[in-house]
């Protein structure tokens, strides 16, 4: 039986090859699949990371936007911190949603 495998097969260096391949395949901690996953997690993190410095980018626009003019900057405080001047009564109108 084992004669009728091709010498090749049989040798050493064969064996010891194929067997290290399939052991860095598949039972490796650093196998085939979890380096695709990770490569996968990897791309979908910098996918996430762009969307936060465009975020970034945009948010430090509105700074500087803010910061550089000084009507923006009450409105905006007005509007977001219900803030007011000493001598105002703000009023906060809720409207009831119809069911």
């Amino acid at each position: 039986m084992i004669k009728r495998i091709p010498k090749f097969f049989r040798s050493f260096y064969f064996i010891t090859t194929a067997l290290f391949v399939v052991w860095m395949l598949f039972f490796d901690s650093n196998d085939f699949v979890t380096q695709y996953q990770m490569s996968k997690q990897l791309s979908d993190l910098e996918a996430v990371k762009e969307d936060y410095v465009e975020k970034m980018g945009e948010v430090e626009k509105d700074r500087k936007a803010l910061m550089g003019n000084a009507d923006l900057l009450e409105k905006y405080a007005r509007e977001k911190y219900l803030m007011k001047r000493p001598n105002e009564d703000v009023f906060i109108i809720v409207t009831k949603e119809e069911e």
